[in-house]
């Protein structure tokens, strides 16, 4: 990638970075450093367009021991991807996914209540979609080419895998 950002924007653009990699390591750590933790309570709390798909889910013990897991280590591998720099981009397009489930799950709408503790009182906007936005961004101005891992992999992977992993 040609840096042809300001220094100014090239460093709020790893701060953001980073600070997003930061909070989805350490909701991932959280969960699995708690043998107890489970998505299941936030599934049946559903309240969007595909909840009766995330209440089945968590009905059925085998799914959600999968979706346990693979929210426990997506949260993981995608917050030390964004920290790292470490194909930040697939990590981008991985956190984006993740973020799209959880509104999937409970959106922002008008007049929907959950019996679990929401952050604040949305309309249509919340964190989720925010920080998704976020994502999008460093998605198309990958910081991590510049100050990352990233970069050294640009330097060995073949351009076919650069253009979309990092």
């Amino acid at each position: 990638m040609e840096n042809n950002l300001s220094k100014g924007q090239l460093t709020w653009l790893v701060v953001l970075r980073i600070f997003i990699g930061w909070h989805f390591l350490y909701e991932g750590l959280v969960k699995v450093l708690n043998p107890n933790w489970t998505a299941s309570a936030y599934l049946i709390d559903s309240k969007g367009w595909f909840s009766h798909m995330f209440v089945n889910m968590a009905g059925n013990p085998l799914v959600m021991k999968s979706v346990d897991f693979l929210n426990e280590w997506a949260l993981v591998v995608i917050g030390l991807g964004l920290l790292l720099g470490f194909f930040s981009r697939l990590s981008c397009i991985g956190g984006i996914l993740l973020l799209l489930l959880y509104t999937m799950s409970h959106p922002a709408l008008i007049g929907v209540e959950y019996k679990l503790p929401f952050e604040g009182s949305y309309f249509l906007i919340d964190k989720n979609l925010v920080e998704l936005a976020a994502l999008g961004v460093l998605f198309v101005f990958p910081s991590a080419r510049v100050i990352g891992f990233d970069r050294f992999l640009c330097k060995v992977l073949p351009a076919g895998f650069r253009k979309f992993l990092i």
